[in-house]
């Protein structure tokens, strides 16, 4: 879920559920179909709304996983302890419902393949979703733009897309899958077990010579800790671009 201002005047959609994909213990994929949908860039948003039989509301927003080449609408929801919104979208929601949506929102979060490279992705936990989007448009569009995503999750049951980043890094040489976990990792692990900090990246990071496009998506903290970091590296501020979402424990 991320947290961003509503552009004015977007009208709510009535989108309808025509898939739901597990994609770990506590979190599900949900596709929609929405009629008149406009298009969305990849990174954007949108707001989700459910409505009670008593009137009362509650309102969320959600990274859009799907790319722009793909018709239908693709969210990615992690349930979240006491949440009004998140148990619902992850668990009860069945293919055929009707959900009220807005958007899609958001200008600055966003990439395209015209846009070029180097790309770095840096994601903690369900901050994956948006930058799932950039890594399939980036397959869509045949882009060949070096791009490297940096993934940090607490234990293997944690991930998502696994298998699909697997794939993605197995049949393109331009895109490389970094994970790190946090708490505990596979039998056999060999990589990374520790937070993303100024030595992780200084080893996993493209050079700040090279100009990259940066993307940080998670838990406030971690955003804003790795933002700083690569600042403090000599990154181009203007090249590190951040969304964030509520307090949900650090990855």
């Amino acid at each position: 879920m991320v947290l961003s201002e509503t552009p004015v005047r977007l009208g709510w959609r009535l989108a309808t559920v025509a898939e739901t994909r597990r994609e770990s213990a506590s979190a599900a994929t949900l596709v929609f179909d929405i009629p008149n949908w406009p298009g969305h860039r990849a990174g954007q948003h949108v707001d989700v709304r459910l409505t009670a039989e008593d009137g009362y509301s509650a309102t969320r927003s959600y990274s859009i996983s799907s790319p722009p080449e793909e018709p239908r609408v693709a969210i990615t929801v992690e349930t979240l302890p006491d949440g009004e919104v998140s148990p619902y979208l992850a668990e009860d929601v069945l293919v055929g419902d009707q959900i009220e949506v807005r958007g899609p929102i958001g200008g600055y979060f966003v990439w395209e393949a015209a846009m070029g490279g180097p790309l770095l992705l840096i994601g903690g936990g369900s901050g994956i979703a948006p930058l799932m989007a950039m890594l399939r448009h980036h397959r869509a569009a045949g882009s060949d733009v070096p791009v490297r995503l940096v993934y940090s999750v607490r234990t293997p049951d944690d991930a998502l897309f696994t298998g699909e980043l697997d794939e993605l890094a197995a049949s393109n040489s331009a895109v490389e899958v970094i994970r790190t976990y946090t708490r505990s990792a596979p039998s056999g692990w060999t990589g990374h077990t520790r937070r993303i900090d100024e030595g992780l990246l200084r080893e996993v990071a493209f050079e700040a010579d090279l100009k990259p496009l940066v993307y940080v998506c998670g838990p406030t903290a971690l955003v804003e800790t790795i933002a700083g970091l690569l600042v403090e590296q000599g990154h181009d501020p203007a090249r590190v671009r951040t969304e964030r979402f509520g307090p949900t424990g650090t990855p």
